[in-house]
């Protein structure tokens, strides 16, 4: 059984920044592809990025790219989200979740994390 541990959540100022992390009990070939998610208040969880292990795909959300950055680090079993430029929309429950499909869609990840609050105030 895998198990994801993320962490690095809190709250910024608009503009600031975050990084948060993402511990993998083990990786299987289940686990090839490490995602996150956000889940706003009252919206429908929406895909963020995503990573495999070796780093060699990775795709963002629009609403994401090129002021996120996703990483992975195989010796720790750890991947990041690092989080610049942040705006108050960024508001919301971040969650990883690993999978063996490269995918934006949720159905696709068998494995998830508790979530963690990144709250962007303006």
């Amino acid at each position: 059984q895998v198990q994801l541990v993320d962490s690095g959540g809190g709250l910024v100022q608009a503009g600031g920044s975050l990084r948060l992390s993402c511990v993998a009990s083990t990786r299987t070939w289940r686990t090839t592809v490490m995602g996150w998610f956000r889940q706003a208040p009252g919206k429908e969880r929406e895909f963020v990025a995503q990573t495999t292990w070796s780093g060699d795909h990775t795709n963002y959300a629009n609403s994401v790219a090129g002021r996120f950055a996703i990483s992975a680090d195989n010796a720790k079993n750890t991947m990041y989200l690092q989080m610049n430029s942040l705006k108050p929309e960024d508001t919301a429950v971040y969650t990883c979740a690993a999978g063996s499909t490269l995918s934006n869609e949720d159905k696709y990840y068998s494995y998830w994390g508790q979530g963690t609050q990144v709250t962007v105030s303006s």
